[in-house]
């Protein structure tokens, strides 16, 4: 097996920003190294010969899925004055049990790793684009369909529950606007 600097480099980031991901105290800092640990995801890709595949990543998760959050926690305003507090009794069992697994998984990585003679063929974006066009036209249109109707039903709860007197409680309301008489 060999040792690739490279890889080593942009795995430590990514396991590190996220455990700041985890240990962030504010949400906006949290969804931050979010992004850091996506975008690490997307240069392991690059570095697996997978371009499309790690533009799609940054398009996808770092440009649209993180500034949704962002744009979520700012308009929500849930970020203001709160912070994550610790509730533990000073016995973290999740990070003493997330380590042992990372050592466990690394170890039988390490020592059972098959060795690959040639790589997979590796497809190109018009493969790609020429099979979700034409093999799989019809599956891609019902998905399509599938999550607009997930959107639309989404929205409609969401108004529904609006609605419904005394059913957002926890939301503040907002300022009534004075009414100017000319």
């Amino acid at each position: 097996m060999t040792f690739d600097p490279g890889f080593t480099a942009v795995a430590l980031v990514m396991i590190v920003s996220a455990l700041f991901v985890v240990r962030a105290r504010h949400l906006i800092h949290a969804a931050l190294w979010l992004g850091v640990t996506l975008l690490a995801t997307a240069v392991l890709y690059a570095q697996l010969n997978a371009p499309f595949l790690a533009g799609v990543q940054v398009l996808t998760y770092v440009g649209g899925l993180l500034t949704l959050m962002i744009f979520g926690v700012m308009v929500t305003r849930r970020h203001e004055g709160l912070d994550a507090a610790a509730e533990s009794d000073g016995k973290d069992r999740g990070f003493i049990f997330a380590t042992a697994l990372f050592v466990i998984l690394a170890v039988v990585t390490w020592t059972s790793a098959p060795v690959i003679a040639s790589p997979a063929k590796v497809a190109t974006t018009a493969e790609l684009a020429r099979a979700l066009l034409d093999e799989y036209l019809i599956a891609f249109e019902a998905l399509s369909l599938l999550l607009l109707a997930a959107i639309v039903g989404a929205v409609v709860l969401v108004r529904r529950r609006d609605a419904v007197p005394g059913a957002a409680a926890d939301t503040p309301a907002l300022p009534a606007t004075p009414e100017v008489n000319p």
